[in-house]
């Protein structure tokens, strides 16, 4: 009987063994999946691209480019934007922002039956402008007849250049939230900022004036408003700046590009499709981060944004992940 005991006590003491050691690994795996993983990737480590606003089709792609911008750093890095309604906002607390040529069409200073004519130019193309049925090819039409019957009768209200500080002040026009600091530190580490618009470029200058800084790293490419010795607004020089030309006007400053040949790689920022296309006179390009703003008509237009930028940021009112992606290069 002693010896039955014997082997009794042995086999509870290898089964509590055998026990413990199966809890302990129960307990070690239960651990294990509740501790949040080790991120290991760029794109995983920075918070701005977990949020629910951004969208990107490719991680890999864009670990890839993220990569090598951080790598090869601020010496060799350019930002190439567009303005309305990428670097302003597209709404705040639920009214829609005046972008830079709405400044003037909104103002007080302009004479109703002339703001009636303004709003029906824009009902009748500004669908248009968004129809992601449409080739940008046969959008161009339209948006040249929209630019010039616009400009026309903007020039009818006789604005004089004094009057553009007063029209800014008046209007809801806002950069997005960030705005400041990026301004600041692309001209603190000497980074150019080649601004691309469609808009009007005085009235843009004057929007980043009244709520931020215009600084000498900035190149803007825009409508630029034709006033005489008098100050009279009497035209508009140039050639058209349009949402669909802007590679025409890229390849203009190609003379631009080139003196900043060294600086390949870009960050590229927009709301439209037309914007892809601003950086297609820069010389020798090596490396392109594009990040699209997609403000509305979002759910017809979403996977196409995701086909061509490279991040897709839906009803964001803010730089926060140009910004963040900044900070790592600078």
């Amino acid at each position: 009987m002693a010896r039955t005991s014997s082997w009794t006590s042995t086999a509870v003491v290898v089964t509590g063994a055998a026990c413990a050691l199966a809890g302990a690994a129960l307990a070690a795996y239960l651990l294990s999946a509740r501790r949040p993983k080790k991120r290991t990737k760029i794109i995983e480590m920075m918070d701005e691209l977990q949020k629910e606003s951004v969208h990107i089709k490719d991680p890999e792609h864009v670990e890839k480019i993220l990569c090598q911008l951080i790598e090869d750093g601020k010496g060799k890095l350019q930002v190439i934007t567009d303005f309305d309604y990428t670097i302003t906002r597209w709404a705040y607390k639920g009214k829609r922002v005046a972008a830079s040529f709405n400044v003037l069409e909104n103002s007080s200073l302009v004479p109703e039956s002339k703001k009636q004519t303004l709003d029906e130019l824009r009902d009748t193309y500004y669908p248009i402008e968004i129809n992601a049925k449409m080739t940008i090819e046969e959008k161009i039409p339209f948006m040249m007849e929209w630019w010039t019957k616009a400009q026309s009768t903007i020039v009818a209200c006789n604005f004089r250049r004094e009057d553009l500080t007063r029209a800014v002040r008046e209007s809801n026009a806002m950069l997005r939230e960030g705005c400041d600091w990026q301004f600041h530190a692309l001209h603190e580490h000497n980074v150019p900022m080649l601004i691309f618009s469609a808009g009007i470029g005085d009235v843009l200058e004057e929007i980043i004036k009244q709520h931020s800084q215009m600084y000498a790293n900035m190149r803007v490419v825009s409508n630029y408003m034709d006033f005489n010795h008098d100050g009279m607004l009497v035209g508009f020089k140039g050639d058209l700046v349009h949402t669909y030309n802007k590679n025409e006007g890229a390849l203009r400053n190609s003379d631009y590009f080139t003196t900043l040949k060294e600086r390949r790689n870009i960050i590229l920022m927009g709301d439209s499709m037309g914007d892809l296309r601003m950086a297609d006179g820069v010389p020798d390009m090596q490396h392109v981060l594009k990040i699209g703003f997609l403000n509305d008509n979002i759910e017809d237009r979403l996977e196409k944004y995701m086909d061509a930028y490279d991040i897709v940021l839906v009803s964001d009112s803010t730089m926060d992940v140009p910004n963040a992606i900044l900070k790592k290069i600078l």
